[in-house]
């Protein structure tokens, strides 16, 4: 199987990546800049540069994979930015968070679609957050972060709905709150036991699933 990875330079996409190379799969990894992975570049994954943020350095994508099947795509890179109150929203911010978050996911998608169709798997698995549940959003706050992970989820939807006829699993994830940079010190999983658990229900993907969101244990989460 062919794993490509966003973000895995470190936190969950490291483990990721770690995990699968260890499994003896061949793994495409990014990264925005070599010279900052070198854990990721220990791997022995192939490092590829990328800005999800960067519409250009998506689409050098295509050129950099040339023939290259995808099994799974795992959209992994993403952003908490600012904006954790109304008055610390501004309009530059919430634009970097839903480039990132949302829109750079989508057209990665687009990107990696031949590679994707030349797959066995077709699957897309889109990492979002509980926190992007519209209907347990009982607590405010972190408007960029929280919006932009909804958005992901109805992308997500709507690319299971184009797809699915084509073969394709389009899967959104919450991955848990995780001990990474963006997750803190506090957080109870660490991105090793974070990764086996994703992998685990990534391994059990299949067109059924199309379409939902789901939590890293497994549980059906609400849009």
């Amino acid at each position: 199987m062919n794993y490509f990875i966003t973000g895995a330079n470190r936190g969950i996409g490291l483990s990721l990546a770690r995990l699968y190379q260890s499994r003896g799969q061949m793994v495409y990894a990014t990264c925005r800049d070599r010279a900052a992975a070198a854990e990721l570049l220990e791997t022995g994954a192939r490092v590829v540069q990328l800005d999800v943020a960067d519409p250009s350095s998506v689409e050098m994508l295509r050129e950099r994979l040339g023939d290259a099947s995808i099994d799974v795509l795992i959209n992994n890179a993403g952003i908490s930015g600012g904006g954790k109150t109304l008055a610390e929203c501004n309009g530059p911010e919430l634009g970097r968070i839903f480039m990132t978050n949302s829109v750079g996911p989508l057209l990665v998608v687009k990107a990696l679609h031949p590679h994707l169709e030349r797959g066995e798997r077709k699957l897309i698995v889109n990492l979002s957050s509980q926190l992007g549940s519209i209907t347990n959003n009982n607590g405010g706050s972190s408007y960029g972060y929280r919006a932009s992970k909804a958005a992901l989820n109805m992308l997500t939807r709507s690319m299971a709905n184009e797809l699915g006829a084509a073969g394709f699993t389009c899967v959104t994830m919450h991955p848990g709150w995780v001990r990474t940079r963006m997750g803190g010190d506090q957080a109870p999983l660490l991105p090793e036991a974070a990764a086996a658990m994703i992998a685990e229900q990534i391994a059990g993907f299949n067109q059924s699933n199309s379409g939902q969101f789901r939590s890293f244990d497994g549980s059906h989460l609400p849009w």
